[in-house]
């Protein structure tokens, strides 16, 4: 075991290695296009739940039918499922769209207003802002439901948070939802302090560590079956799982899943550096390097710097035309675990602490405790041994969720 956990890391570093980028300016393609771990390791072997029709086509036969989708939506040939669902002669009647919305264009936190599918003319209900959670008249016409979204792994990326709600509305409602799942790029990480129940909210509904380790077919059982929804109220659940996917693989994503992660290395520390997303720092939003840097006018001057713009996922981004100073972590291979060595730094760099930390933070790492270590100095072991117990006591209760190896 010890082994393959060893080669496992090795092809990580390697394959992630050939995306590296190797300029010290904020400058980035804003694709996914350009990552290779795909044509070198993993995509062309993975069948998606999408791919699997076949276990979901005949379940959708005579019956109306809701989607939650968004971009990431597509089978392996690229085809949106909405339009191979259409050519299949499935009766759709709904999509419904999470946060940045069907096309997956909007800002993060920006209000999305329901509307049509300019292509086929369905229409679509929202599901972020005030409305969260299918309405009983917003549902009304759905007799099956398909939910189909492209995960990160991390907690406070709010797609699993949607998928609560989905689920929630679905059983109350007595329809069937039918999860297609997808693999998690980060499936390999379990890391990070588990949320405290008091600080439950949308970026953070779950007690489960920041990177919980687990594909959403699999987050929806555990959902499922550890009651969490209202009530403790049950879904009718199927999982679609993915073929030819195993916990050793990488996963690179074929389109963006949001508008400010643009390929693998954004993807891989995201969770690290949305902490920041509490802080008076930036993690170059505005620019094409969006969880690649980070930086702020308040951190001391360095060789590198970059100054926000407005952008797609970004139409204001903190510190608009000023510049910048921080760090550039593009070059990095795979990180195996959420890194706070960035975070206390920059925080240990702060002339004025007192406005290094905003309220955001506690909702995003779901606990005061990693704030008060970090303010009172306690080093980065002393703060990852106070998360090991709950980590512990995570990865024990996931375990009958698990679908792969």
């Amino acid at each position: 075991m010890k082994h393959r956990i060893i080669q496992f890391y090795t092809i990580c570093f390697l394959a992630l290695g050939l995306i590296s980028c190797k300029s010290g300016q904020a400058q980035k393609k804003d694709t996914l296009e350009s990552s290779t771990v795909s044509e070198n390791i993993v995509n062309h072997s993975i069948q998606l739940g999408a791919d699997n029709y076949d276990l979901y086509l005949p379940l959708l036969e005579n019956k109306k039918v809701g989607i939650v989708t968004n971009q990431t939506g597509i089978l392996s040939n690229g085809t949106h499922l909405v339009d191979f669902l259409i050519s299949k002669n499935t009766h759709l009647t709904t999509i419904f769209a999470p946060e940045h919305g069907f096309r997956g264009t909007a800002d993060a936190g920006e209000h999305i207003v329901d509307g049509k599918d300019t292509k086929t003319g369905l229409p679509i209900i929202s599901l972020y802002g005030n409305n969260k959670k299918p309405k009983h008249e917003q549902i009304q016409q759905v007799e099956i439901m398909i939910f189909d979204i492209q995960d990160v792994g991390a907690r406070f990326y709010t797609y699993i948070s949607t998928l609560h709600y989905i689920m929630e509305s679905c059983a109350e409602n007595n329809i069937q939802l039918i999860v297609l799942d997808r693999p998690n790029p980060n499936i390999s990480i379990i890391d990070g302090p588990v949320l405290e129940k008091e600080y439950t909210s949308f970026v953070g509904m779950h007690p489960i560590p920041l990177l919980h380790g687990m594909t959403i077919g699999e987050y929806a059982q555990m959902i499922n079956g550890e009651k969490w929804l209202k009530d403790g109220i049950q879904c009718d659940l199927k999982i679609i799982p993915c073929l030819n996917y195993d916990r050793n693989m990488l996963y690179s994503l074929p389109v963006k899943p949001s508008p400010n992660l643009p390929n693998d290395h954004a993807i891989n520390l995201y969770a690290s550096l949305c902490l920041f997303e509490g802080t008076n720092v930036s993690v170059g939003r505005g620019t094409d390097m969006q969880f690649q840097i980070y930086g702020s006018p308040y951190l001391p001057k360095t060789n590198f710097s970059f100054t926000p713009s407005p952008n797609i996922g970004a139409k204001d981004p903190l510190y608009k035309g000023k510049e910048c100073f921080g760090e550039n972590l593009s070059d990095l291979a795979f990180v195996d675990k959420l890194e706070i060595k960035w975070l206390i730094k920059a925080y240990n760099s702060t002339t004025d602490k007192s406005k290094f930390f905003n309220d955001f933070f506690v909702k995003l790492a779901g606990t005061k405790k990693l704030r008060e270590q970090i303010e009172k100095g306690v080093s980065e072991i002393e703060i990852r041994k106070s998360w090991r117990k709950d980590i512990e006591t995570f990865k024990k209760m996931r375990e009958k969720y698990l679908l792969y190896k």
